[in-house]
């Protein structure tokens, strides 16, 4: 059985998700957001729940959107609501405070 707050989150996740690729799809073709997003598309996954390191020590539940194609990841933060680059450690993702829209946070490495 799913969990119904595992959904509604998924759920969430995509809403944002869907907005913001729909708004990089009628951006001008020259733009930063239509020459990332194929890239981004492409390393899309599912929602998945992660634990994400941040300063402090504190560990919390986060959403991992983009496949671990490197050293980089993004996340969804849901206390937040918003999207975080993580970089990958031997502890685990690891929050590096560059936080926004998923396809700025993406862009900014890639």
């Amino acid at each position: 059985m799913v969990d119904g707050g595992v959904v509604a989150m998924t759920e969430r996740i995509r809403d944002r998700l869907d907005a913001e690729i729909a708004d990089a799809r009628r951006a001008a073709p020259d733009s930063w957001q239509s020459r990332t997003l194929g890239d981004f598309l492409a390393d899309l996954q599912e929602p998945k729940k992660v634990g994400v390191n941040f300063s402090g020590g504190a560990v919390l539940d986060c959403w991992m959107v983009t496949r671990d194609t490197g050293p980089y990841s993004v996340v969804y933060l849901p206390d937040r609501d918003v999207f975080s680059l993580a970089v990958a450690s031997v502890f685990g993702p690891v929050d590096i405070s560059v936080h926004g829209p998923a396809l700025s946070c993406y862009g900014s490495v890639y």
